[in-house]
């Protein structure tokens, strides 16, 4: 297939490039953008008018549900969803059930995944085995496998002996850990930020230092060990501070932000939106103040959408039973478009925050585009607004804190391997 994109206005963050240009795809990779190769002669032409043609999405935290919460979504309807959204790369952490702690179940995953030919996934292989913090993995039969990265989704290993012995190990082989900053001894059955809005509802909290110290500790490990660290969705201004701190100091540490906590307090909580169930939990205003700024000046690497489906029952369970997670994937370019916007930023660098960084932290040759690449892309209406409701929302999960918001960004194309998965 031949595909001649034109009249769209391209931007690339990697190579630099904002302009208005043609690309020209076969083979499923770019064979050339500005003008035509010699004897090109497209089967398709998508035009791009008035459109933004840029590179796939790449998000760092989208639970796919499969294997084991078939029940909450299964992974044809969140690929599907993602494709929807722009988003060609996938990283998938590895809280399925069973967990992705044997070459086996990544293996399967990876297979099931390419034979629906929309994103491409990248599972993020299990730390310990059964992520129970006792004992570690084979990483290497788990890279071997199709793991790129490693982690341990649910909060610091209780045992930190084990946490720096599963550093060293990784740093052996130059793996990068992937880690969840909460201390659960301080996060106990907490539902909420430690605040005004927690304490008014009556809600069991989480205080910030629940993330201070397992990022303190994270960080003396990690000076330790030598293992590349990244931090896995941040929350507080506490923690973004020490980790602009550390990095300061020459540690090459890495991390995210979830696209709900730039955008959100704990005020939107309101009376028991359980939409707003998140972990970690939304905090105070001059938190989400910090992490917006930490993004523009550069602490913050990336924005991820840290998409966890949910049955619509279990949110309208109270509170504090209800499940943790929203909704996000065909949200994380809408509503980082709408970050953008309200810090007065250039396009080109709002969407480097969710295509070459996150790409360059997952190790992964995506997020732009070059002669020669895989054509991974996305073509969307910067322009038109679409209102956030439960038939728009492609994803099996339905949940999430936006719904009824209109929202700037409708995604028109999206490429996967010179192949178009999702139109319009």
């Amino acid at each position: 297939m031949k595909i001649h994109i034109k009249n769209g206005r391209l931007i690339d963050p990697k190579n630099d490039v904002d302009a208005i240009q043609d690309i020209f795809i076969a083979k499923g990779k770019i064979a050339a953008i500005g003008s035509p190769p010699g004897e090109f002669e497209a089967n398709r032409v998508i035009d791009a008018q008035s459109l933004i043609v840029c590179p796939g999405l790449v998000d760092l935290s989208v639970r796919l549900r499969e294997p084991g919460f078939e029940y909450k979504a299964t992974l044809e309807s969140e690929m599907a969803a993602a494709v929807a959204g722009g988003i060609t790369s996938i990283a998938c952490p590895p809280d399925t059930d069973p967990p992705l702690d044997e070459p086996g179940l990544v293996e399967m995953l990876k297979h099931r995944a390419k034979s629906l030919n929309q994103a491409h996934v990248y599972p993020i292989g299990a730390l310990t085995q059964g992520l129970q913090g006792e004992r570690l993995t084979e990483m290497a039969e788990l890279n071997d496998a199709g793991c790129v990265v490693f982690g341990q989704p649910d909060g610091l290993l209780p045992n930190l002996r084990v946490l720096m012995q599963a550093m060293r190990y990784a740093s052996t082989f130059g793996f990068s850990v992937w880690l969840y900053p909460q201390e659960l001894g301080l996060t106990g059955d907490g539902v909420a930020h430690d605040g005004e809005v927690a304490t008014r509802l009556g809600l069991p909290t989480i205080p910030v230092c629940a993330e201070t110290i397992a990022i303190s500790n994270i960080i003396l490990l990690a000076w330790e060990t030598g293992v590349q660290v990244h931090l896995c969705r941040v929350s507080s201004a506490e923690g973004l501070a020490m980790i602009r701190s550390a990095r300061q100091q020459g540690l090459p540490l890495t991390c995210d932000v979830s696209i709900n906590h730039l955008h959100l307090s704990d005020m939107d909580i309101g009376f028991f939106d359980t939409n707003c169930h998140l972990m970690p939990p939304l905090r105070g205003f001059s938190d989400r103040d910090a992490l917006r700024s930490g993004l523009l000046n550069g602490t913050i690497d990336a924005i991820c959408s840290d998409h966890a489906p949910v049955d619509e029952d279990a949110k309208l369970l109270p509170f504090g039973q209800s499940d943790i997670g929203a909704t996000g994937v065909e949200l994380l370019l809408p509503l980082a478009l709408k970050w953008g916007m309200e810090m007065r930023l250039p396009l080109n660098r709002v969407l480097a925050k969710i295509t070459t960084d996150p790409a360059r932290i997952l190790k992964i040759d995506a997020g732009h585009l070059s002669v020669d690449s895989a054509a991974d892309i996305c073509i969307f209406d910067p322009d038109n607004y679409w209102k956030v409701t439960a038939a728009a929302i492609h994803s099996q999960g339905k949940n999430t804190p936006f719904i009824g918001m209109e929202l700037p960004g409708s995604v028109q194309y999206t490429l996967v391997n010179g192949q178009v998965v999702y139109q319009r």
